[in-house]
């Protein structure tokens, strides 16, 4: 009778684990193994993968690092760090830290469920929620403060903060600057929205409806930098300059282009990629550029004069790619956004 009871209670408990898998994408419950009567149930761990990947040698080899993460989840951004790994997704933030041989996300359960903006700031980690709200997580500890609670914006993009500690928030409504730390706020661009925005030696870029857009007075004032008919879809640092990918409405592509000149001038170095309307992300890695392409990963060793395919795409998913000391991290996203 006894052993009766103890094997009816490991099959209910399955059926259990198997439920909070299927809803929650949580982990079986421990102590339930394959060789119990509970794996009769049909029950099996469901294991995420195709969601994340990682790459030490400059994008020649890539691993699955997805495990531990929701089955099916859609990544919206990806931000790494010194403090760890950040997965922002539809339903909130995953977090891993970067020391880990294997990658274990646990997720942050302080945070709004739908913040899922994350970016870095000079004292923590920014999270935010699109319809507004701001947490920033202090280094070295566990805790995520309110932040900017009396600003009235919404629809937000992103938060960065510049090197002379001035504050940004991209938002559908332009870009505001904040020079108290986030006291009061000057609306500094009002025409279209910005989401994007990167510093190198005094110069500030952004992406914005319009197209690049360059300001050299610490936010003050920006000027339009590239402008193709199109929108601006990323802004990156390389050595020695910028890289930036946009829309262009008369070849109905997004071109990739680099400067040297502090973002005053830009040359294409797109013309051995195959033409996309989707192409995500450009990075530098050491010699190396990587770009996410709706056909996979590319590589190029000659400053963009020619490509390799490294990494075939998943599906219809688009890799965009994150840089952490010469670690590459590639996240597959709908549609390249």
């Amino acid at each position: 009778m006894r052993s009766f009871h103890l094997a009816f209670s490991l099959i209910f408990l399955s059926l259990v684990a198997c439920q909070q898998i299927q809803e929650n994408g949580l982990p079986m419950a421990v102590g339930l193994a394959l060789s119990s009567p509970a794996a009769k149930t049909g029950c099996t761990k469901l294991v995420a993968t195709n969601i994340i990947f990682q790459s030490a040698d400059g994008g020649q080899t890539w691993h699955d690092i997805s495990a531990g993460l929701p089955e099916g989840l859609q990544a919206q951004r990806f931000f790494a760090s010194d403090d760890g790994l950040f997965l922002g997704a539809e339903n909130g933030v995953y977090r891993s830290s970067t020391t880990a041989v294997t990658p274990v996300w646990d997720k942050e359960i302080s945070l709004n469920p739908h913040s899922n903006i994350v970016s870095a700031g000079q004292a923590g980690v920014f999270a935010v929620n699109y319809s507004g709200g701001f947490f920033q997580k202090l280094y070295n500890t566990d805790i995520w403060m309110p932040m900017f609670t009396d600003f009235e914006e919404h629809s937000i993009h992103s938060v960065f903060e510049a090197k002379d500690g001035a504050l940004f928030i991209g938002c559908e409504n332009g870009l505001f600057k904040s020079a108290d730390g986030g006291k009061t706020w000057k609306h500094v661009v009002e025409d279209g929205w910005v989401i994007h925005i990167v510093e190198s030696n005094g110069v500030l870029l952004c992406t914005n409806q319009g197209g690049i857009l360059r300001s050299t007075d610490g936010g003050g004032h920006w000027d339009l930098v590239i402008s193709e008919g199109g929108v601006g879809i990323a802004v990156e640092v390389i050595e020695g300059g910028f890289a930036a990918i946009t829309y262009n409405t008369e070849s109905e592509t997004r071109r990739v282009r680099t400067s040297t000149d502090g973002g005053k001038t830009w040359q294409v170095i797109d013309a051995g990629l195959p033409p996309s309307m989707l192409i995500a992300s450009i990075k530098q890695v050491g010699k190396y550029f990587l770009c996410g392409h709706p056909d996979g990963i590319f590589r190029s060793a000659d400053n963009g004069k020619s490509w390799e395919l490294l990494k075939p795409s998943i599906g219809k998913k688009v890799f965009n790619l994150s840089v952490s000391e010469n670690v590459v991290y590639a996240v597959a996203m709908d549609g390249g956004c």
